[in-house]
């Protein structure tokens, strides 16, 4: 849980079992290399609900292991609450952020700033793309991604 003057952020893709999932963990290890972890309430979530509970791809795990990064993360749609709880809202993609923005006007009280990831990628790759019905080198693909977007981000908002 993020402390009483905590920062939170919720990373979004479709299903929740590729890219968020990648780039929460990610996220979540930079932070705790920082001494930043208990700053921030992180998690991820789909806009879909077609994989709640579900673990992440293992594709997607085998990739974070490769680079000492660990999960336990299990899918879920987001919610109307995660509006009002979270600041920032990060997707990968343009349908990812259409979905959310539509989503945003039905609650009433909604306080999240809902962005682009890739919007904060030095090398100006604002869509991160789904690796899904790729290969393992589209999952680290997706990983470097997220390095680079999660480390602006954290420098951004220490």
């Amino acid at each position: 849980m993020a402390a009483a003057s905590g920062k939170s952020v919720l990373f979004v893709c479709l299903g929740n079992i590729c890219r968020s999932p990648i780039a929460e963990a990610v996220f979540r290890h930079m932070a705790t290399e920082r001494g930043e972890a208990e700053k921030w309430l992180i998690d991820s979530g789909a806009t879909s609900d077609w994989n709640t509970g579900s673990f992440p791809d293992a594709r997607g795990l085998s990739c974070l292991r490769r680079h000492d990064i660990e999960t336990d993360h299990r899918a879920r749609q987001v919610t109307k609450e995660d509006f009002m709880t979270f600041d920032y809202i990060l997707c990968m993609d343009e349908s990812n952020l259409r979905d959310l923005k539509r989503k945003a006007n039905t609650v009433k009280n909604s306080k999240a700033k809902i962005e682009l990831l890739g919007s904060y990628d030095p090398e100006q790759q604002l869509i991160i793309n789904d690796p899904y019905y790729g290969s393992e080198q589209d999952f680290e693909t997706v990983y470097e991604q997220c390095i680079r977007c999660c480390k602006t981000f954290l420098e951004r908002n220490s």
